[in-house]
């Protein structure tokens, strides 16, 4: 533990816990296992980090572990579970926002910069990427993704994977570009509209994925572009989120 850390009252930290300079950590907070947390984060009262996996495979006596960057803010009464597998790890970057409540399963991957709304449910080894935003009481199953400076509605439901800057709602669904998400990471307008021209080319232009990816093989489209159409390329069997249909409800 360094010098500079703050723990509060009634915390327990266990031996096999490494917590980096300048971390406070609040009352009550339980840290077990081979957890490793960085520099400058703060951690809020009741928080749970290095608890075993919800898995009922799992055994106890498992070499499993969290780690945690710098920067983070992970606030009241999250729950943050070790890897499953021996010698895995559920991997948080730095500069998160975790709002009270939030869940982290086992092996999740939670990438830099990304604000994980209250009460939101990541299931196992879900990957979410640089800059996204949960919205409050999301749920995610197992094994997907969200992409990068993707934004999700508050109480919606994903089990397929949320392209880059995307706005997915509801159950599934895509119902346009995160275009305000886009200005604020400094996107530039010429960028952006690549990134349009990509979104329509596998959402609106009647082909199916697989046409419009062999089609999107074809034309040159600049990286923040092909960031998103690699990542519709690779995506897991339940695939890609579909776009909403209903006319006027694609934000462009």
């Amino acid at each position: 533990m360094a010098d500079g850390a703050e723990i509060g009252p009634f915390s327990l930290i266990g031996a096999g816990a490494s917590i980096g300079d300048k971390t406070v950590i609040q009352s009550h907070v339980v840290i077990e296992g081979e957890t490793r947390i960085g520099s400058g984060n703060w951690i809020g009262h009741g928080v749970v980090i290095g608890a075993p996996p919800q898995d009922v495979s799992f055994e106890r006596n498992r070499k499993t572990r969290v780690e945690i960057g710098d920067g983070n803010i992970i606030r009241e009464f999250c729950t943050i579970h070790r890897g499953t597998a021996e010698g895995s790890a559920t991997e948080i970057g730095h500069g998160n926002f975790l709002m009270a409540g939030a869940h982290i399963g086992h092996n999740c991957f939670v990438g830099n910069g990304v604000i994980i709304a209250n009460n939101c449910l990541l299931g196992g080894y879900v990957r979410v990427n640089d800059g996204a935003f949960l919205g409050g009481g999301c749920v995610f199953h197992q094994f997907m993704e969200v992409g990068r400076l993707a934004i999700t509605q508050g109480a919606s439901a994903f089990s397929k994977d949320i392209p880059p800057f995307v706005i997915a709602a509801e159950r599934n669904l895509v119902f346009g570009l995160n275009v305000v998400g886009l200005r604020r990471a400094g996107i530039s307008p010429r960028d952006r509209r690549e990134v349009k021209r990509a979104f329509k080319l596998v959402y609106l232009s009647g082909l199916n994925v697989a046409q419009a990816l062999e089609k999107a093989a074809g034309l040159d489209f600049n990286p923040l572009a092909r960031e998103f159409l690699d990542f519709i390329a690779r995506a897991k069997k339940r695939g890609v989120c579909p776009l909403k249909r209903t006319a006027g409800s694609v934000e462009l």
